[in-house]
């Protein structure tokens, strides 16, 4: 099997947007920086899920990413076949053509053997959806706060504080005049 690390950033950055989604569209830039992922990676692998029908975007201020179906319809393999992730464990590709020479019909003694581990993880990739994993971050105690909700609260809370007396500002003392400053020179002359 060759899992690289673009299935591995899109399956991460998946859950992350999963675990995120319901306080409204996610960021590429937050992922980026909760996951340690670089930000233009991520606009490339969310281009391939978006055509895949696995994500939907929305544009402006407050826009970002969201699930374009429901994260039990989302399977592993959904996200690692839509960013051009390759599951094979063969050398040929899966075609069959190990060697050229005749007397092995062109496969490998090994052939069936990752033949048979590329349907097994298809078939185990294909039975783990994206709520499981989600549930599975969520029983490990991973808590989500929704960032625009607490600042909005912050907002709030510091238009209620009255506002301080006018008379109650010090007063402030007038400056020295600085020695070596061009306009105490003119003034000398």
């Amino acid at each position: 099997m060759r899992l690289t690390t673009k299935g591995r950033f899109a399956v991460t950055a998946m859950i992350d947007l999963a675990l995120r989604e319901t306080h409204g569209p996610v960021t590429l830039a937050g992922i980026s920086q909760r996951q340690k992922i670089s930000l233009s990676y991520l606009e490339q692998l969310f281009g391939k899920l978006r055509r895949f029908n696995i994500v939907e975007s929305t544009r402006g201020p407050g826009g970002g990413y969201t699930l374009a179906r429901p994260s039990s319809e989302v399977s592993v393999a959904d996200i690692i076949v839509a960013v051009d992730e390759p599951l094979d464990a063969t050398q040929c590709g899966g075609k069959g053509n190990c060697h050229t020479d005749e007397e092995n019909h062109g496969r490998c003694m090994t052939h069936d053997l990752w033949s048979n581990l590329n349907s097994k993880m298809v078939e185990y990739l294909s039975s783990v959806s994206l709520k499981d994993l989600v549930q599975q971050q969520e029983g490990r105690g991973i808590v989500i706060q929704d960032m625009r909700q607490k600042k909005i609260k912050v907002e709030s809370a510091k238009a209620d504080k009255p506002a301080p007396a006018l008379a109650a500002k010090k007063e402030v003392a007038p400056k020295a005049p600085l020695i070596n400053s061009v306009f105490n020179l003119a003034r000398q002359s």
